[in-house]
C-alpha cells in the first residue's frame, strides 16, 4: 500500500471522495446495485489533479473487497486505440478464471477480446464497428461489476484519453449509475487541451458528474509553509508572496520553482524577490540546452525515447530505441530517478514524476531526431513482439517521401488489423500516411479503396471522397474485381445518406463498363435495381420493373449474384401486387434449405444488408411471415456476434418489428421498433432507418388503441409530407400519415393524402395494398360525402388484394370495405373477411374482423352470433395486446346487455365452429373426415381442434368428460 501523502488545500475534495467511497462500499453491503456515481476533479496543469487520485486509489484500496482499477491517459498514445481501456480492464478480466471470464463476456468475446488486447481476431473475422465494441463493453461490465463490487473506476488525465476509450467512458458514464461502480475521472479544464472530438465527450462528462471539483490554486499560507519546509524558517513574508504570485498557487510550479532555488543557491530574501519569474522560465519551460546542462546528451537521448513510449515505459525498449546498452540505460535511468524525472511503477516500469516533464522533454526533441526515433520505435516494438498495433502510431509519425515498399505494406497491414478490433479512424490514420510515403503507381488506387472502405462505418463524405479517387483512371490502375467492389461500395455509402438516384447511376454506369466479368456485372445490375425500388420516386418504374424481370428470366445460374437477382424480382413483384405465388417462387429460389446462401449472408461484405432485408420484406408481405422472422432473427444474432451495432443492428430491429407487427404481436413489435428508433437516433438526425421506424411504431400504436400518442410521435417527429426527401420509407409513408389522420378524425386531410399517394403509386405501378392500402382508406374517408366514388375505391382495392391472392390482403381490404357499408352487406363483407383472415398470419387484423363482424350481427339483431364473434374478437385482441381493441369489443358487449367477459366455464369460450368439430371429435370421427362433413380445409379443422384442446386443458381422450358429451361409439374407418 502506498503511503500517505499531504494534500495541501484539498480537505474538502478528499472527504468528497471518501464519502463517494464509503457511500457505494455501504450501500453495496446493504444490498444496493443502481448505486453509481461519478466524481470528477478538474483544473489546469499541475494543479494536484494526480496527486489527488493517488490519494484517491489508497482510500479506494483501504477499504474491505473492494476492487479499485486505474488507468492514464497518455499524450503520446491519444491515437493509440483502447489505450486507457486496456489499461483499466485488461488486469481485471485477464485474472478472472476461463469459466468466470467466458461468463463475464457472453456473446460478446469475439468483440472485446480483440479491442481489449486479451486475444486475437479469429481468422476471417470481419472488421468491428465501434459502437459494436462499445455496446460489448457495456454488457461485459454490466456482468463484471457485480462479481466485483464495489468496483471504484479511476482515470488520470482523461483530456489525453484515446477516443475510443473516451467514447466508451462517456457512454458508461451512464450506464454506471445503474450498477455498484464509482467512476472518477481528472482532467483539465482547458479546452485547448482536448481535440475537438473530445469536447464534445467533455461537456458530456461534466453534466453527467455526480460529484464535481473544480482544483483552486494553493493558498498563501500552504505555498509559504512549503517554502519554509525546504528553504527553512527564515523565509521572508514578501519573498514568499512574490514566489505565491509568480506561481499562481500551482503546486507542480512550487515543486520545480523550488529546485531552481535551491539549484541557484538562492536566498529566500526579498531583495532576491525578482529573480523569481526568471527562474520560472526554466523551471517549467525547459529548453532543449537547459535539458541538456541538466541531464547531459546520454541521459536525453534516454529521456527522449521515453517520453516517445509515453506511459508504462518498458526500460528495455527505451534502451533498445535511445541505442544505449544494457548498463548505459541503467545508468540513464538512475540519473533521471535523482533528477526526479522519472519513477518505478508497481509493475517494474517507470512513468514520468508528472506528465508535464514528459511533454517539455518530448517538446525538445529536434524535428530530425523525433522522426528518426519514431522510426526506431516501430521497428523495436514490433521485434519486441508487441505487433503492428502498437508499432503504428509511431510509423505515422515518420517522415514520409521515400516511396518505400516496405513502409506502405506495414502501415496497410495495421490498418487492416485496427479495423478488426473496431479502430476506423487509426486505419485512416494508416493509409492516409501510406498515401503520403507515396505508394507505387500501380496500388495506388488500391490504397484510396481502402481508405474509403476504412470510413464506412463513421465517415460517409470521405469514404465518398476515397472512392471516386480509387475509382478516378488518373489515380492509376484498379483491378477489375475491386472496381465492382469500389463501385458497390461507393452506392452504398450514397444510398445510406440519401442519394438512392446517385447510387443507382453509379452502379448502373459502371455495369455498363463491366467486361469480362459476368458476376461482377450482374452485381452492379443487382445493386443498381435495388437503390432504385427504394427511393422516393423514379423516372420510369414500370420499364425498370420490365428490365428487371427481363433479367431474372435469362438467368441459368444460381450464384449468389443470380439470387440476389431474384431477391430483387421477387420484391418488385410484391410492390406490383403481382400474384404472390409468383413472387415467392422467386423468393424461394433464393434460399437454400430455408437459409441465406453462402454470399448473401447478413454479414457478408459482398452485398450488403440490404439484399437479404429485402428478400425478408417480400417474405413479411407475403404471409410467410414465420419465414421472415428466421431471417431477421438470423440477422440481429449476427449483427451482435459480429459486433455491428449501428444502422445494421436497428435495421435489424427495425424489420422485426416490422414482422410481429405484421403477425399482430403488438407489444413485441413497439419494443423491436422503439430499439430500432434509438439506434437510429444515436447515429445521426431523421436517417431513412429514423423514419422507417416512426412510420410502424405508428401504426403499432394506432393497433393498440393509442391514437393520441401516435399523433404526438408522428408530429413530433415530422412524419407527414413531404417525409424524407429522397428515400422510400418502409411500409408507404403517406398511405399512414393517411391513415392517422382518419384515426384522429380528420377525413378531409386524410382525402387528400390518400389521393396523392394513390396517383404516385400508380404511376411506379405498384398496387399492394397491404404495402400501402391507400385506396381502402380513401374510401373510408370519402364514404360520408361521395360514397359512390368510395364505393369504387373500396372495390378497386379488394381486386387488386384479390389479384395479389394473400390471405391477409383479401381478408383486410374486404373488412375495410364493410366499413362503407350498412346493414346485412357488411355482414357479408366482414364474414368473407373472417375466413380469409383465419387463414392468415394477421392476427390483430384477423382480431378487428372479428369485433367489426360481432358489431355489424349486432346492428341486425342477431345478439347471440354477435356475442361469439365479440368474445373471439377479445381473446385474440388481448393476445395481441390490442388494448383499445379488447375495450371497444367489451364496450360493444356491454352497450347491449351482454357480458363483457366470458364465464368461467370454459365451455362458454368455444365459438360455433369449435363446437362443431368437438362433438365430431368424440364420436371419433378423423379430421379429415370433419373437415369433408363440414366443407372446410382440412388446416382449419386442425386449428380449431387445438384451440379445443388448449381450452378445455385436455387432450382427445379426456375430451368427451371436459364437455360434459357422452362419448358416443366410435365409428369405423369405412363409415
Amino acid at each position: 500500500m502506498s503511503p500517505r501523502i499531504r494534500l495541501r488545500d484539498r480537505d474538502s475534495e478528499i472527504r468528497s471522495a471518501e464519502t463517494a467511497v464509503d457511500k457505494l462500499c455501504r450501500e453495496f453491503a446493504a444490498g444496493g446495485t443502481e448505486i453509481g456515481e461519478l466524481l470528477t476533479f478538474s483544473g489546469r496543469p499541475g494543479i494536484g489533479k494526480t496527486s489527488l487520485l493517488h490519494e484517491v486509489r489508497r482510500i479506494a484500496k483501504l477499504r474491505p473487497n473492494a476492487t479499485v482499477l486505474f488507468a492514464r491517459g497518455g499524450e503520446r498514445q491519444f491515437n493509440e486505440p483502447y489505450h486507457v481501456l486496456r489499461q483499466l480492464l485488461q488486469p481485471v478480466l485477464g485474472s478472472l478464471a476461463a469459466d468466470e471470464l467466458k461468463q463475464v463476456m457472453g456473446t460478446w468475446e469475439e468483440v472485446v477480446g480483440p479491442a481489449m488486447g486479451l486475444k486475437q481476431p479469429k481468422a476471417g473475422a470481419r472488421r468491428l464497428d465501434p459502437q459494436g465494441v462499445r455496446d460489448g463493453l457495456d454488457y461485459v461490465l454490466t456482468q463484471l461489476a457485480p462479481r466485483r463490487a464495489p468496483l471504484v473506476m479511476i482515470v488520470d488525465d482523461l483530456h489525453w484519453a484515446d477516443l475510443e476509450s473516451l467514447s466508451w467512458l462517456t457512454q458508461f458514464a451512464l450506464r454506471a449509475m445503474e450498477l455498484p461502480v464509482l467512476l472518477v475521472f481528472a482532467y483539465r479544464d482547458d479546452e485547448a487541451d482536448w481535440d475537438n472530438e473530445a469536447q464534445k465527450r467533455q461537456k458530456e462528462i461534466a453534466k453527467l458528474a455526480t460529484r464535481k471539483h473544480e482544483l483552486n490554486r494553493l493558498t498563501l499560507v500552504s505555498v509559504t509553509d512549503m517554502i519554509r519546509a525546504e528553504l527553512g524558517d527564515t523565509a521572508e513574508e514578501a519573498f514568499c508572496y512574490e514566489f505565491w504570485n509568480v506561481v499562481n498557487g500551482n503546486p507542480y510550479e512550487v515543486t520545480a520553482l523550488l529546485e531552481q532555488v535551491r539549484e541557484q543557491d538562492l536566498d529566500p530574501v526579498e531583495e532576491n524577490s525578482v529573480q523569481l519569474r526568471e527562474l520560472a522560465v526554466d523551471a517549467t519551460g525547459m529548453t532543449l540546452k537547459g535539458w541538456l546542462d541538466r541531464l547531459g546528451a546520454t541521459t536525453l537521448r534516454f529521456a527522449w525515447a521515453a517520453a516517445m513510449l509515453g506511459t508504462d515505459i518498458r526500460a528495455d525498449l527505451a534502451a533498445r530505441i535511445s541505442t544505449q546498452t544494457t548498463e548505459g540505460s541503467r545508468e540513464s535511468i538512475k540519473q533521471l530517478r535523482k533528477q526526479r524525472v522519472l519513477t518505478v511503477t508497481p509493475n517494474g516500469n517507470l512513468e514520468f514524476v508528472h506528465p508535464l516533464i514528459g511533454s517539455s522533454i518530448y517538446n525538445t526533441m529536434p524535428d530530425s531526431a523525433r522522426t528518426a526515433m519514431h522510426g526506431v520505435a516501430a521497428a523495436e516494438i514490433e521485434n519486441a513482439g508487441l505487433g503492428l498495433l502498437a508499432a503504428s502510431r509511431h510509423l505515422v509519425e515518420t517522415i514520409p517521401g521515400e516511396g518505400d515498399d516496405r513502409t506502405v505494406r506495414k502501415l496497410r497491414r495495421a490498418a487492416g488489423e485496427h479495423q478488426l478490433i473496431g479502430a476506423p479512424e487509426a486505419a485512416q490514420r494508416c493509409l492516409n500516411r501510406a498515401l503520403a510515403e507515396p505508394p507505387a503507381d500501380e496500388i495506388r488506387a488500391e490504397v484510396l479503396y481502402e481508405l474509403g472502405c476504412s470510413a464506412l462505418l463513421t465517415d460517409p463524405v470521405a469514404t465518398v471522397n476515397q472512392l471516386r479517387l480509387a475509382l478516378d483512371p488518373e489515380e492509376g490502375p484498379l483491378r477489375p474485381e475491386l472496381r465492382v467492389d469500389a463501385t458497390f461500395r461507393l452506392s452504398e455509402v450514397l444510398a445510406h445518406s440519401g442519394e438512392l438516384g446517385q447510387a443507382a447511376l453509379v452502379c448502373q454506369d459502371e455495369a455498363e463498363k463491366t467486361v469480362g466479368d459476368p458476376a461482377g456485372k450482374l452485381r452492379l445490375q443487382a445493386a443498381s435495381f435495388m437503390w432504385h425500388a427504394y427511393r422516393k420516386s423514379e423516372e420510369d418504374g414500370p420499364g425498370r420493373s420490365r428490365r428487371l424481370g427481363e433479367l431474372s428470366a435469362s438467368l441459368t445460374g444460381r450464384d449468389a449474384a443470380d439470387r440476389a437477382v431474384l431477391a430483387m424480382r421477387a420484391w418488385d413483384l410484391t410492390l406490383r401486387g403481382e400474384a404472390s405465388a409468383e413472387a415467392l417462387r422467386h423468393a424461394d429460389e433464393v434460399l437454400d434449405h430455408g437459409r441465406l446462401p453462402k454470399g448473401l449472408g447478413w454479414t457478408d461484405s459482398t452485398w450488403g444488408f440490404e439484399l437479404p432485408g429485402t428478400l425478408g420484406l417480400a417474405y413479411t408481405y407475403n404471409d410467410r411471415i414465420a419465414q421472415a422472422e428466421r431471417l431477421f432473427g438470423d440477422a440481429i444474432i449476427q449483427f451482435e456476434v459480429a459486433g455491428w451495432s449501428g444502422a445494421h443492428r436497428g435495421f435489424a430491429y427495425f424489420l422485426m418489428g416490422l414482422a410481429r407487427f405484421r403477425r399482430g404481436l403488438l407489444a413485441e413489435a413497439e419494443d423491436f421498433l422503439r430499439r430500432s428508433l434509438r439506434l437510429s437516433e444515436r447515429i445521426g438526425s431523421k436517417l431513412p432507418l429514423a423514419w422507417d421506424a416512426v412510420g410502424v411504431l405508428v401504426d403499432t400504436l394506432l393497433a393498440r388503441g393509442r391514437v393520441d400518442e401516435a399523433w404526438d410521435l408522428a408530429i413530433g417527429f415530422g412524419f407527414n409530407p413531404p417525409y424524407h426527401a429522397t428515400a422510400m420509407v418502409l411500409p408507404d409513408a403517406p398511405s399512414l400519415y393517411g391513415k392517422l389522420l382518419l384515426a384522429v378524425g380528420r377525413p378531409a386531410g386524410a382525402a387528400a393524402a390518400l389521393t396523392e399517394a394513390g396517383a404516385q403509386l400508380d404511376a411506379r405501378g405498384w398496387h399492394n395494398t397491404v404495402w400501402a392500402p391507400w385506396a381502402s382508406h380513401l374510401a373510408i374517408a370519402l364514404a360520408e360525402d361521395e360514397p359512390d366514388r368510395a364505393r369504387e375505391y373500396a372495390q378497386r382495392s379488394v381486386r387488386d388484394a384479390r389479384k395479389f391472392g394473400t390471405a391477409s390482403a383479401i381478408g383486410t381490404a374486404l373488412r375495410l370495405s364493410a366499413q362503407i357499408e350498412d346493414g346485412q352487406q357488411a355482414v357479408e363483407l366482414l364474414e368473407q373477411s373472417v375466413r380469409h383472415l383465419g387463414q392468415s398470419p394477421a392476427g390483430y387484423e384477423h382480431a378487428v374482423a372479428l369485433v367489426e363482424l360481432g358489431a355489424a350481427l349486432r346492428r341486425v339483431g342477431r345478439l347471440e352470433d354477435a356475442q361469439e364473434y365479440l368474445y373471439q374478437g377479445i381473446e385474440l385482441a388481448q393476445h395481441c395486446a390490442a388494448d383499445g381493441l379488447v375495450e371497444q369489443a367489451r364496450r360493444e358487449l356491454a352497450n347491449y346487455g351482454l357480458r363483457p367477459n366470458r364465464l368461467d366455464d370454459f365451455r362458454e369460450t368455444l365459438s360455433q365452429p369449435e363446437w362443431d368439430v368437438a362433438r365430431l371429435a368424440v364420436e371419433g370421427v378423423p379430421p379429415q373426415r370433419i373437415a369433408e362433413a363440414l366443407g372446410v380445409q382440412l388446416s382449419l379443422v386442425n386449428r380449431r381442434l387445438a384451440a379445443v384442446y388448449r381450452k378445455a386443458g385436455s387432450g382427445p381422450d379426456g375430451l368427451a368428460s371436459a364437455l360434459g358429451i357422452p362419448p358416443g361409439q366410435r365409428r369405423s374407418a369405412g363409415e
